[in-house]
């Protein structure tokens, strides 16, 4: 597009964040207001409720990532709040992102073997043959997932993803940028006989404390791989008797959620998508909390920061100073 349309379509932008007005979907689930064209950019979020807040949809986001337990049919509440996330993204016009994780059932550190994946994977399918992406595992080398120790498995399992749906994007494992990432990924790789070109990070870790070290590792782990950052996303405040010490606090957050998009991506090619966690806290109690949003519904300067990349992009890449410690 040439002339004054791109701006006007910039100030049309910034009036709807402003105002909280959205510019609705069409019927085909499209957006008269584009979102910024460099990396792609989408939250994930378990709560169906972003997809009315108008806030989030005049932003004109694409993209949203849901994580479901790999029986998520066989259970009748998981179920139904597939079925209502996913028609809510659909409504709205976004590609979903779903990602496999441990059953939410009370077998939780049990496995399907991989012919039961494919079959559970296929039933999938058949319900939402319009869900094209997937991701294997979520944060498999964490050892709160059952795979923490078992890359052979995983292996296993996305060997069966791609035959069930070679149509599909489907990512490799998403990896937690624990100090195991690296091996664990070259385990896999080394049983699955190859080394996947589209793989999922959460660097909540390292994106908190301004560095880049793990994900460089695995940069290197994956041989130049495709990267997307499945969750990330500046702390605000938790409560999960985790022992691994981040920063956190709501001017925090802000400052991680320019670094990710400011030095991060821009310095970083291999990153081609970003899935910020998460968009509302929906309760002060809750464990994590690195929202967009407040649980009163107040945007906090992470929103801020995103309206700016998808209006203008990245500021030009800078030295980023950490914060001095206290």
């Amino acid at each position: 597009m040439t002339g004054a349309r791109p701006i006007r379509l910039a100030l049309l932008v910034a009036l709807l964040v402003v105002t909280g007005t959205a510019t609705p979907a069409s019927a085909t689930g499209t957006m008269d207001v584009p979102p910024w064209t460099g990396v792609e950019i989408g939250i994930a979020d378990q709560k169906p409720n972003m997809f009315l807040d108008s806030r989030f949809l005049a932003l004109g986001i694409r993209h949203a990532r849901l994580a479901v337990g790999w029986d998520v049919l066989t259970d009748r509440r998981s179920a139904a709040e597939l079925e209502s996330w996913l028609a809510h993204a659909k409504e709205s016009g976004v590609e979903p992102l779903i990602s496999f994780m441990h059953s939410r059932g009370r077998h939780r550190r049990a496995l399907p073997t991989p012919l039961r994946m494919r079959r559970e994977f296929l039933r999938l399918r058949k319900l939402y043959p319009w869900v094209k992406t997937y991701a294997t595992w979520n944060e498999a080398n964490h050892c709160g997932e059952p795979l923490c120790h078992r890359p052979k498995t995983a292996a296993a399992y996305y060997r069966e993803l791609r035959r069930a749906c070679p149509t599909c994007t489907i990512l490799a494992p998403e990896v937690l940028d624990m100090p195991n990432m690296a091996e664990w990924v070259r385990q896999f790789s080394r049983h699955l006989g190859f080394t996947p070109r589209l793989w999922g990070l959460h660097n909540y870790v390292e994106a908190n404390r301004f560095r880049t070290s793990r994900l460089r590792q695995l940069v290197r782990a994956t041989r130049g791989a495709e990267i997307w950052l499945t969750e990330v996303g500046g702390l605000v405040r938790r409560d999960n008797n985790s022992r691994t010490r981040i920063p956190e606090g709501p001017r925090h957050a802000g400052r991680v959620t320019r670094f990710i998009f400011d030095e991060l991506v821009p310095r970083n090619p291999e990153i081609t998508r970003v899935y910020l966690y998460h968009w509302n806290s929906s309760s002060r109690k809750d464990s994590w909390d690195s929202a967009l949003i407040t649980p009163g519904g107040r945007e906090r300067t992470g929103f801020r920061v995103l309206s700016r990349v998808l209006r203008l992009g990245p500021r030009p890449l800078r030295s980023f100073r950490k914060p001095r410690a206290r």
